[in-house]
C-alpha cells in the first residue's frame, strides 16, 4: 500500500436562516446554538485521531468547528480563503423560493447549466472548482503520511468528493452534505483518491 494523506472533510454546522433554503454564499452567516454545538462534537467525534494539521475556510461557520477541534490538541487552525464556499453574487443571501420568484429565467438558466452558469457579481461552479482543488492538492502532498481536517462548505465539499470518485461536476447535487457531516477521503501517491466515509 503506498502512503497516503487521510483528510476527514467536514461541513459547519447548522446556521442561521437555516429553515428557508437559500444562498449564503460568501457572506459570513453566524452559526445557531446547534451549529456550535455540532461543531464540538465534531471535536469530540475526532479525540482520538493523530491530527497533523487542521484547516478551514475563513468564514466563522466554518472556523469555529475547526477551532474546537484544533485548540483541543494545541494546534492552531489554518484559515483558508481559497476554500470559501461558492460566490453567489447578486444571489447571495436570497431564498430559493425568492429568486425562482423575482428571477425565473435566471434561475432556469442555473439549472440548466450549474457547471457554466455564473450569476451576475458572482463565479460559476466551475471557477470555484478551479480555486478549491490547487489548495486541497497542496494539502494533500504537504502531509503526505499523515491525517488532516478540512471544514469547508456544502458547495465546496461537494466540489472534492466528487473530484475523488472521478465524477463530473454536473453531478453536483447527486451527493448530500449535511451540518456538521464528516467524510473520509485517502489520497494516495499514485493519484487515487478512495472515499471511505460519505456524508456521516
Amino acid at each position: 500500500m503506498t502512503s497516503h494523506t487521510r483528510v476527514y472533510l467536514m461541513r459547519h454546522g447548522q446556521v442561521e436562516g437555516f429553515g428557508n433554503k437559500r444562498y449564503n454564499g460568501q457572506a459570513d452567516v453566524a452559526l445557531t446554538p446547534l451549529g456550535r454545538s455540532q461543531s464540538e462534537q465534531l471535536a469530540a467525534r475526532l479525540a482520538e485521531r493523530p491530527l497533523a494539521a487542521v484547516y478551514s475556510s475563513d468564514l466563522s461557520r466554518c472556523a469555529y468547528a475547526a477551532r474546537c477541534i484544533a485548540t483541543a490538541r494545541g494546534l492552531e487552525p489554518v484559515l483558508l480563503p481559497e476554500v470559501r464556499e461558492l460566490h453567489i453574487g447578486a444571489w447571495e443571501g436570497r431564498t430559493w423560493q425568492e429568486l425562482q420568484d423575482l428571477y425565473p429565467d435566471q434561475w432556469q438558466a442555473r439549472l440548466s447549466d450549474l457547471v457554466n452558469y455564473r450569476v451576475p457579481g458572482g463565479e460559476s461552479l466551475a471557477e470555484m472548482a478551479k480555486r478549491v482543488r490547487p489548495a486541497l492538492h497542496a494539502l494533500v502532498a504537504r502531509h503526505r503520511g499523515e491525517e488532516i481536517v478540512l471544514v469547508g462548505h456544502g458547495g465546496v465539499n461537494r466540489v472534492i468528493l466528487l473530484d475523488a470518485i472521478g465524477a463530473p461536476l454536473k453531478q453536483m447535487f447527486a451527493i448530500e452534505q449535511d451540518y456538521a457531516c464528516l467524510n473520509l477521503i485517502d489520497y494516495f501517491a499514485d493519484g487515487n483518491a478512495v472515499v471511505r466515509l460519505l456524508n456521516g
